[in-house]
């Protein structure tokens, strides 16, 4: 894994400018990871992509339920379905698989907040989204880490 870019954000229209480019590259079988520490942004990120991927639905944290999934209309050919996860909540890996997981992974796009949570069973190939609280109130730090698939398919955010 290595990292790709790093990416000031100064504020949340920063934040959903960065998410909407990132959005369309992504495909059934992607996994990101969301990392960072309490309050630095990762459910705003998520909300942003899953708004510009054109779910238009409120987006919920999904620290309660767990997992939100957001389904695109059946005529639909080119949206993924969604998995929006927070495994904050659990006392073991294995108690993802009560989730039914292993769905997204196959056949959705996964962002996992608190991906650690999984341990040994976060699928090879996901996409690390780190982001930090800068000093400036408001200003985060996006960390993509990925391996050379990943730096291809990114390519043109990244320049």
């Amino acid at each position: 894994m290595i990292i790709l870019a790093e990416i000031d954000l100064p504020d949340l229209a920063a934040t959903q400018a960065v998410a909407a480019r990132l959005a369309p590259l992504l495909r059934p079988g992607d996994v990101l990871a969301f990392d960072g520490t309490l309050g630095a942004g990762k459910t705003e990120f998520c909300r942003a992509m899953i708004h510009a991927l054109g779910f238009a639905d409120d987006v919920p944290s999904p620290t309660f339920n767990l997992v939100q999934v957001y389904e695109p209309s059946p005529e639909d050919m080119t949206t993924p379905a969604i998995w929006h996860m927070d495994l904050y909540r659990l006392e073991s890996p294995e108690e993802a698989f009560e989730l039914g997981i292993e769905e997204a992974f196959d056949s959705a796009v996964s962002l996992i907040e608190w991906p650690a949570k999984l341990g040994p069973y976060l699928p090879e190939g996901f996409l690390t989204c780190r982001l930090e609280i800068m000093a400036d109130q408001g200003a985060r730090k996006l960390t993509l880490i990925g391996d050379e698939q990943w730096r291809r398919r990114l390519g043109s955010i990244l320049s």
